[in-house]
């Protein structure tokens, strides 16, 4: 990218960035699920070059329908948690001791707390990857992302996903609850 470019770019963002965040920031309501937002954001438009006439108002275009698929995604990916959660047999008489199946049911419990505590867009990703099996290329097109980003909501996923578990399961501990 020659400097000029460059410059003229950043230039943009440095006038755009906070009325952008807080724009998304109203739809979102997580900082976390409005900054990948408008990352995105920055992106698409950015791949749109120098054909937009009207870069602003096409990045917030950007933005709003990146807000409005991401919370759409969430309903279903949390509604499709739920049925997951049943697919599993985990509430199903299997022939376990009752321990077992209170011990499976709150795993499952606090599994979709700790899914529920993702952004919106990480949510859905993640979701879509460990209970659907979609790849990463299926997630980005439904999705309206980059693979690159599905990458990271993945890994971001499964990072704090565990590191809740880990916290939950040693807070329990230090209670002296089972």
């Amino acid at each position: 990218m020659p400097d000029a470019m460059r410059d003229t770019y950043a230039q943009f963002v440095a006038e755009t960035y906070q009325s952008l965040r807080r724009y998304v920031q109203r739809f979102m309501g997580s900082p976390m699920a409005a900054e990948d937002i408008v990352q995105e954001a920055y992106v698409r438009t950015y791949q749109q070059g120098e054909q937009v006439e009207q870069p602003k108002a096409l990045l917030f275009v950007i933005a709003r329908n990146l807000a409005s698929n991401a919370q759409r995604h969430a309903r279903i990916a949390a509604t499709d948690l739920v049925e997951d959660v049943d697919a599993i047999g985990v509430h199903h008489d299997d022939g376990r001791s009752p321990e077992d199946g209170l011990i499976a049911d709150e795993e499952a419990r606090l599994l979709a707390q700790a899914v529920e505590r993702l952004s919106p867009q990480c949510r859905a990703a993640f979701t879509m990857k460990l209970f659907h099996d979609r790849s990463y290329k299926q997630i980005a097109d439904e999705l309206g992302i980059s693979t690159k980003t599905v990458e990271k909501h993945i890994s971001k996923g499964l990072r704090e996903t565990h590191a809740f578990m880990r916290r939950t399961y040693r807070l329990d501990a230090e209670s002296g609850k089972p």
